[in-house]
Formats: structure tokens, sequence, C-alpha cells
């Protein structure tokens, strides 16, 4: 069973929480682990466990269950990707915390509260809060619940008419909310959505970036051009790193790399397409066709995925 662990972060480390996600790492000084259960509760982390951050709460000198009916500016859920080891290298600008495991961000949600979280995690938070954020920890998952909503099956709510917004060339960063698989899955399905429904604007059909072809949006994919699992915090939200793709090949094709973007932005056939002739004849329908939406800010994503999935 994976396990839980809870950390609160003042309003003061907001610089230091957002470096940490942004390097895919958490931090500790060695005497806040010294305290009580500190250090042996962190060390029993593993891969796949999962570290919740909450961040600017109330105060935290009230009784126990004090916080049960409290605001949580901001709670993010992440998974542990490198258990507990030691490194010196300054990460943080006012300290080294050399304590640290490897974190990768699945969700990031606003004024969650006391209920929704659930007793229990909502005193983890609290007691965390006294302890100088050392971490509690807890089997299980179910604190993770309000971050598991079922999404949409259809495009229901994404907007009426025919009206084609204009894909965005400047790059724009989307916010989103919120064990095993099934967990990290239905939270990277929302973040999809999100970014999905910012793509869309409101409309019920679009243009496939690659083939042109104008679709209802039920046939469009919001398609990472840079992996997810190869992205940072940053590039995940970047509608810059996301193009619409079509679900008549293009996307396939160009997620396994039978076809890329050249640095004019025109598509072109990988030579991996030539693996089989009904691959080649579907690429060679693309080739030459304009990307839309193609920009500066899109350029480097494409060129990531010239360089690492068709060679």
């Amino acid at each position: 069973m994976p396990k839980t662990a809870y950390i609160y972060v003042p309003a003061p480390s907001r610089k230091n929480l957002e470096i940490g996600l942004d390097r895919g790492l958490w931090g500790w000084k060695s005497a806040t682990l010294d305290r009580a259960t500190g250090r042996p509760d962190v060390q029993r982390l593993e891969v796949g466990d999962y570290l919740v951050l909450a961040h600017i709460g109330p105060q935290a000198r009230v009784p126990a269950g004090g916080w049960a009916s409290a605001t949580l500016k901001r709670v993010i859920v992440t998974q542990i990707t490198q258990p507990y080891f030691q490194d010196a290298t300054q990460v943080w600008p006012d300290d080294t915390y050399p304590e640290r495991i490897g974190i990768d961000l699945l969700a990031d949600e606003a004024n969650v509260t006391g209920q929704t979280l659930g007793d229990q995690a909502a005193e983890a938070l609290r007691l965390s809060a006294n302890k100088q954020g050392s971490a509690l920890v807890y089997p299980g998952t179910a604190a993770l619940a309000q971050f598991v909503t079922e999404l949409p099956t259809t495009d229901e709510g994404e907007g009426e008419g025919e009206q084609q917004p204009q894909l965005p060339n400047e790059p724009e960063a989307v916010t989103h909310a919120g064990a095993d698989s099934a967990l990290v899955e239905v939270l990277v399905r929302r973040e999809q959505s999100k970014l999905r429904k910012k793509m869309l604007n409101g409309a019920d059909t679009f243009i496939c970036a690659l083939c042109g072809r104008h679709l209802p949006v039920r046939l469009i994919r919001a398609a990472h051009i840079k992996r997810r699992s190869q992205t940072s915090r940053e590039e995940r939200l970047q509608l810059s790193n996301i193009m619409p793709a079509c679900l008549l090949g293009c996307d396939e094709l160009f997620e396994h790399g039978y076809i890329h973007v050249t640095d004019t932005g025109h598509v072109a056939v990988s030579g991996k397409a030539g693996e089989h002739p009904a691959l080649k004849e579907a690429a060679d329908q693309l080739a030459g066709n304009p990307v839309g939406g193609y920009s500066e800010h899109r350029a480097p994503y494409f060129a990531w995925h010239r360089n690492n999935i068709v060679q």
C-alpha cells in the first residue's frame, strides 16, 4: 500500500517551494528531521508514495483538530521519484537543506478546506506546521480522494457554434486543480483536461495542426510536443508545448516519430516511417504541410521532438 506524507510550507518559504517544485526536489534541514521520528518517517518513503505540500494556512498553535474547518491557500500533490538521500549541492538560496527526496508534481489546487482534505490530513498538516515542516507519514491515500473527480467523457460544456479560435502563439501558463498508477492517471488526465479546454477556448470544432482538417473537437487531442514525462513543471503547463492533433492518424504518427516538424514549421516524414508501407503512405500525405500555430515559442519543443523521438 502506498503511503502519503504531509508537509506544511509557511508563507515566507514560497520561493523555496517554487524552486523545489521546479527542480523536482524537497529538502529539510537536519535539525528539522532530528525531532521525534522525523528522519525515520522520511526514510520510509519509497518511489511511488505521495507527498502533500500545503502552503499558507491558519495559526498552527491551536488545539488538536483546530484545522478541521480551516482553509489552506494552496495544496500540492506530488509523487516520490527518488527516496531519501543526502546532498549538499546548493539548490535553495537561504540554506542547504541536505536531507532530500525527489518529487514529481501531480496536482496543484487553491483554497482547499480541512473538510475536503479530511480530519487526518488536516491534523497532519497542522502538526507539520508545529514541527517546522517535518513530514507526517500515514499509510494509504485517502486524503487524495478530493483531487480525484470524474472527468467528462465527452466535450459537453466546451462551447457551441463553428467559431475557430486562434491557437495562441505566445506562451501562456495554465493553472490546474486537482495508489497507485490509477491515481496518477486520473491526476494527469485532470491536467490534460484543463490544457485541452484552454486550447479549445469554447469551440466545438477545431483545426488539426498537422493535416489542417477542420474537425469536431471530440476528434482533437491536446498533444504534448515535448513528452510530458520529460518536461519541467513550467513546460508542462505551457500552451506553447501543446498542439491540436487529430485522432484520424496525426496524433499517433507524431507521437511515435513517423512524422516531425522542421525548423521552418512544416511537416516532414521521418525515416522510421519506412518500416511499414502503410505508415509511409499515411505520413507522405502530410509531408510539406505548414503546421498550424507554429511559432518561435513552439520551435524548441518541436526541436526536442526531432532530436529525441525521431532519431
